[in-house]
């Protein structure tokens, strides 16, 4: 059970700083207007789903899908100096239709 709160606590540090990086780091206008609703973290830390809702008609959704998959390293290498972990998780994004 800790072993699931913890990782957890990392997907719910993980969505607030990948937040903030995307509002003050990331100057790729074709992010458009995107929130992050949830982070999905493997057990073994390799990876992590970044879900996001997009807003806009379907080129927009398009351009920020395309926007956030070459942010992607710059990320994670932000992330790598912000965190304290031995392995960051690979990013990988993914639209949020839940909602």
């Amino acid at each position: 059970m800790a072993q699931g709160a913890r990782i957890e606590r990392l997907a719910d540090q993980l969505r607030g700083e990948l937040a903030e990086l995307l509002v003050r780091e990331v100057h790729d206008p074709g992010i458009g207007f995107v929130t992050l609703t949830r982070v999905q973290v493997a057990p073994d830390l390799s990876s992590a789903r970044v879900l996001y809702t997009a807003l806009g008609d379907d080129a927009a959704r398009t351009r920020s899908a395309r926007a956030l998959e070459r942010a992607a390293p710059f990320l994670r290498r932000q992330l790598g100096a912000r965190l304290r972990l031995k392995r960051i998780p690979e990013l990988r994004f993914f639209q949020d239709d839940s909602i």
